[in-house]
């Protein structure tokens, strides 16, 4: 190789090294971490596919905390959460609606959001039990509703409807089991979700925290919310 040749090398190296290798030590050093690769904001959400069709939620009518009926059909053109619980829950209920509430802090000012809060325990949760509940979480929203109506109704909704597990059981502390997850549901009535990293559904999103985790994954359904807001 000709000395001309060699220099052209060092020319090269040293230009390469003064322009990236400062930027590259600094990314180091503080830790910073290229996102563009990760994140999943330009990723659609997954429909949930069940025989081969995408599950949409069944067709349900029941009365609200203020006595007024609702359906599935209050929800069309809405983006909105379901959940099944219980006022008189003494365990993960109040920690759903704790996240229930941080949805509703960002979205409650919309129209085009909702959220549907079915009882498991329809003969003690009436409207006006319903309607104080409400009250203790400070709900503003008016497409926030806490429904309530025929048992069987509910429990099919949940089981079959959503399959999300609700169950009476007088041995657990309540009297009541259930799942605590949360539902997203888009503008069509279809329940959707983000996938994990081999690109599955994850299908719901727990209501619940975990510890030892900085982010939640009510943190993660607050931005597929917006993702389904603005399809």
């Amino acid at each position: 190789m000709s000395k001309l040749k060699y220099v052209g090398l060092f020319l090269v190296v040293l230009i390469f090294s003064i322009l990236f290798i400062p930027k590259i030590l600094n990314r180091i050093t503080n830790k910073t971490i290229v996102q563009s690769s990760r994140s999943q904001s330009a990723i659609p959400l997954s429909y949930i596919f069940l025989n081969g069709e995408p599950k949409k939620v069944p067709e349900f009518t029941f009365l609200n905390q203020d006595s007024l009926f609702i359906s599935n059909e209050d929800f069309n053109g809405k983006v909105y959460v379901a959940e099944f619980f219980f006022t008189s829950c003494p365990s993960i209920c109040p920690i759903m609606n704790k996240n229930m509430k941080r949805l509703e802090d960002f979205y409650g000012t919309r129209d085009d959001f909702g959220i549907a809060s079915f009882t498991i325990d329809p003969e003690h949760d009436t409207p006006s039990v319903l309607k104080k509940y409400s009250e203790g979480y400070d709900v503003f929203s008016k497409n926030w509703h806490f429904l309530t109506g025929e048992k069987d109704v509910i429990y099919s909704l949940a089981n079959q409807g959503f399959n999300i597990f609700a169950s009476v059981n007088p041995r657990v502390e309540g009297g009541f089991e259930h799942q605590g997850y949360f539902a997203l549901i888009d503008k069509n009535g279809f329940i959707r979700s983000r996938t994990d990293q081999f690109g599955n559904p994850i299908v719901y999103y727990m209501g619940l925290d975990k510890e030892n985790i900085d982010i939640q994954e009510v943190d993660l359904l607050i931005e597929d919310i917006k993702k389904l807001l603005n399809e």
